[in-house]
């Protein structure tokens, strides 16, 4: 099953544009600023939570528009089976909001996660290795809900649990015990699937990366680094002993908001964060397509690669298409010029980009 009939109305600098036609492969392709990036932003959106850059809904509405946006498109199957139309919207009266419809019934943005798995890799993900342990966590939890989409409600209460223990923990008065049991066996009961979820992830990244060759990118080696017992039970306990030290930090100092990803490069027993630049954006392509594997094994899968064609020698670029033309995904590239794509271009939708617009070519 693949995405077409994809329309994108007042959303960002694209006032009305449509794509038809969408083959495996599919390129995008133009100047920087031409509104690549804002098409994958879109096509983002069909899973749960805030699309690959992070915006507030409102900064993705577009200029010149009543403050609205509306993203549609069809989930269509090659078997002639009836297509599942897709749209989610936010409209001026309430920016704040993100709706979401399907098959013009009113949806969750989670349900959509049971529909199709998303996907991508940005330039601004070259830095996951560097960067903070929470982006790093948010990293693991997307790639846990593009399989698994009750992961998305497991981390919504377990951080609405947390707000509300750091609340009590931060009050002036000494919280009554019973408020604290209370909130604690809702966080070890939410903080146990999460932790869960995340741990199965990275277990089935390295069998997945352990089928994938050496070479030409280089092989991570992943580990999952609790900041918390692992059991509910055990957490529930942890958190009632360690109150007392919490209470002085007015702040809860363990639990899977503390998770880390341990990543290395296999052989060279580096610490990506150490590793060159060029070994970095290596491994983080190997685990985007391993996880990808894993994901087309359950919904359709979409994979978005912005800008991913024109840092890649030519070699790795051309094994980078073949992994993708065998992974049943479908796959949005973006380029600055086809070029880079001459390997995959006879098989590709290709449109190309200007002001907003969008013209098949």
């Amino acid at each position: 099953m693949v995405l077409d009939h994809i329309t994108l109305s007042t959303f960002r600098n694209h006032a009305d544009s449509r794509l038809d036609g969408t083959c495996q492969f599919n390129l995008l392709v133009g100047d920087n600023g031409a509104g690549k990036t804002n098409i994958m932003e879109a096509l983002s959106l069909f899973a749960p939570g805030r699309g690959l850059r992070r915006a507030s809904l409102t900064e993705m509405a577009g200029q010149y528009g009543d403050g609205g946006f509306t993203v549609g498109a069809s989930l269509i199957a090659d078997t002639g089976q009836d297509a599942v139309r897709l749209g989610t919207y936010i409209n001026a009266a309430r920016p704040g909001r993100r709706l979401v419809r399907v098959n013009g019934s009113d949806a969750s943005a989670v349900s959509l996660g049971e529909w199709l798995a998303i996907g991508w890799l940005t330039p601004a993900m070259d830095r996951l290795f560097t960067d903070s342990a929470g982006a790093r966590r948010r990293f693991v939890d997307r790639m846990v809900l593009a399989i698994d989409p009750s992961h998305a409600r497991a981390a919504a209460r377990y951080e609405a649990s947390l707000r509300e223990r750091n609340r009590l923990l931060g009050d002036e008065r000494e919280p009554e015990p019973a408020w604290l049991d209370g909130v604690e066996a809702h966080l070890a009961e939410y903080g146990a699937a999460l932790s869960a979820g995340r741990a199965r992830l990275i277990s089935a990244l390295m069998q997945e990366l352990a089928t994938l060759p050496e070479e030409p990118f280089a092989r991570p080696a992943l580990s999952y680094k609790a900041g918390g017992p692992l059991l509910q039970a055990d957490l529930a306990e942890a958190l009632q002993q360690n109150r007392r030290k919490d209470r002085a930090a007015s702040r809860t100092l363990i639990g899977p908001h503390r998770d880390e990803l341990g990543v290395h490069m296999a052989g060279k027993s580096a610490p990506a964060a150490l590793c060159s630049t060029g070994e970095q954006k290596a491994m983080l392509i190997a685990i985007i397509l391993a996880h990808s594997q894993l994901a087309t094994r359950g919904r359709p899968n979409v994979l978005l690669l912005d800008e991913v064609a024109a840092h890649l020698d030519p070699i790795r670029r051309d094994a980078l298409f073949d992994r993708l033309r065998g992974s049943g995904a479908q796959v949005w590239l973006t380029g600055t010029e086809l070029a880079p794509f001459a390997a995959i271009q006879g098989d590709a939708a290709i449109w190309r980009i200007d002001g907003g617009e969008a013209m098949r070519i």
